[in-house]
């Protein structure tokens, strides 16, 4: 029979990971219903940042990154979970359409989110949070001519918005809910 393995290091450096890991969680699930107070400190953390570069003149490539990021998030929020171009065709073949309902004994399916607020918002703090760090690091500092970059990305962000705007309103779909009816309990 084999004896138990002793208590090594590594055992313990796991154990306080997870530990820590828990009452991370437990914070984050504690602050999922204050999305104002949020993303008030993601803006925070990111005006902080726009500080430290403007302030510091170098990191621009990071800035950039940071941009092409926080801009494919952005689109993943805005998108449907399920692609209704993708469910168009395939209904095409069995002879229903996919999307929003056309006739009366269509079905009604809400509106999922690719990437849901609180990930949105997680994802986005950290790449700010580490871009924060990475502008501290003379490595990541590479010269470069930052109007062409803020230039380029800007392009990059009306074509990208333009298109998701064209597939909204082709496939008819309102990713926000401001200005929709709530009902409440009295």
């Amino acid at each position: 029979m084999d004896a138990p393995e002793p208590d090594t290091p590594f055992s313990a450096v796991s154990a306080q990971t997870t530990k820590f890991g828990r009452i991370f969680q437990s914070y984050l699930d504690k602050s999922t219903p204050f999305t104002a107070y949020r993303w008030t400190g993601t803006g925070v953390l990111f005006l902080l940042f726009a500080l430290r570069i403007f302030f510091a003149q170098g990191w621009y490539i990071v800035a950039y990154s940071l941009g092409i990021y926080l801009l494919n998030l952005f689109l993943a929020f805005l998108s449907p979970k399920f692609d209704p171009s993708l469910e168009q065709d395939e209904g095409m073949e069995d002879g229903t359409a996919g999307g929003l309902p056309t006739k009366e004994e269509d079905e009604f399916r809400p509106f999922v989110r690719r990437l849901p607020e609180f990930k949105f918002w997680y994802s986005t703090t950290k790449a700010i949070a580490l871009a924060f760090a990475c502008s501290w690091s003379e490595i990541f500092n590479l010269p470069v001519f930052w109007p062409v970059l803020l230039v380029y990305w800007l392009i990059l962000f009306g074509l990208t918005m333009r298109r998701q705007i064209q597939h909204m309103i082709k496939y008819r779909y309102v990713p926000f809910t401001v200005g929709k009816t709530r009902y409440s309990a009295k």
